[in-house]
């Protein structure tokens, strides 16, 4: 089995990294426009066998997407990061001609591949994944709320001084600051979480959810990547070994939760097909809202791409 991650920046090394170690792919290859890069990424991973004991293959080229024909996944972390002064219409213009570039040229030598998008806006960037790749739609969706629920399970866990393994929660929506947690949905070991945590701090836990990006972009400069690397490293894990776990998963909806011609992130079964059904959760008036509310932050960045006319 191969699994082909797309940028060797900190986010698709750390990615390749965890799948390596994880040693649920005969191989993994990193590619990068960057000369030298995803090789010497490659490699040190490579290095890192032995110490560790697991012989997935890591490998990197630069630029050279024939070496990637026939992998069962790619994932796709290449693009810019936000940076002052630049404007979300900046920012989708630019990683829109790396995502479209990127996916023709995997698409063309993996075409049965299940595609990961990670690059931002990734709700947007998954739609262009999706345009540009031509293939079903349970092929091609979005990593954002697998991160997202990790970040609520961890502030949880560290709240009640619990192990992260107690918890289950669900993280609906678009990825950014319009994201909506579901305490309803969110329990611990079965027990409601609101049995356990009261209003008020829940309500600060999913405020910091909401704000975890931004947090670790405060404290290091930068965005995160061990986080979006191990849980991208997740899902390609579970559609190799073919779990059927649930998962939040930015999907194509064509009529779930009302919404229609939309990537957005929603509850989905994950397995060797990619995204096998879509789980409509029965939302109150007040949790519909913040949906429709987050559909409309995406729909907005959506017609950014819409207008560019690259498709």
């Amino acid at each position: 089995m191969k699994v082909t991650v797309v940028g060797a920046g900190n986010v698709g090394s750390t990615c390749a990294n965890v799948l390596a170690n994880n040693g649920v792919a005969d191989e993994v290859l990193l590619i990068d426009i960057k000369e030298g890069l995803a090789e010497g990424k490659a490699l040190d991973v490579w290095e890192s066998a032995p110490v560790l004991g697991y012989d997935t293959r890591t490998v990197g080229y630069t630029s050279d997407y024939s070496k990637t024909a026939d992998s069962e996944v790619v994932i796709i972390t290449s693009g810019v990061p936000r940076s002052p002064g630049m404007s979300r219409d900046d920012l989708v213009s630019i990683n829109a001609n790396i995502v479209k570039e990127v996916t023709g040229q995997l698409v063309q030598y993996s075409p049965k591949a299940k595609v990961i998008v990670v690059s931002n806006p990734l709700d947007v960037m998954t739609y262009t994944a999706f345009l540009t790749a031509k293939v079903p739609a349970k092929q091609v969706f979005g990593m954002a709320g697998v991160l997202d629920t990790a970040r609520f399970k961890s502030f949880i866990a560290l709240e009640l001084n619990i192990s992260v393994n107690e918890i289950s929660a669900v993280i609906m929506g678009g990825h950014g600051d319009t994201m909506v947690a579901l305490p309803r949905y969110t329990t611990i070991s079965g027990i409601p979480i609101t049995e356990l945590i009261d209003e008020d701090r829940l309500n600060a836990l999913v405020a910091r959810t909401v704000k975890g990006g931004g947090e670790i972009v405060n404290l290091l400069g930068t965005s995160a990547w061990y986080a979006p690397g191990a849980a991208a490293a997740l899902m390609a894990e579970t559609i190799l070994k073919n779990q059927r776990r649930i998962f939040p998963i930015s999907c194509w909806l064509q009529g779930e939760y009302g919404l229609k011609d939309l990537y957005f992130g929603v509850p989905a079964i994950l397995g060797g097909d990619g995204i096998e059904k879509i789980l409509e959760l029965k939302l109150n008036e007040k949790e519909m809202e913040l949906v429709n509310h987050s559909a409309k932050s995406v729909r907005e960045v959506q017609k950014v791409l819409v207008d560019m006319k690259l498709f």
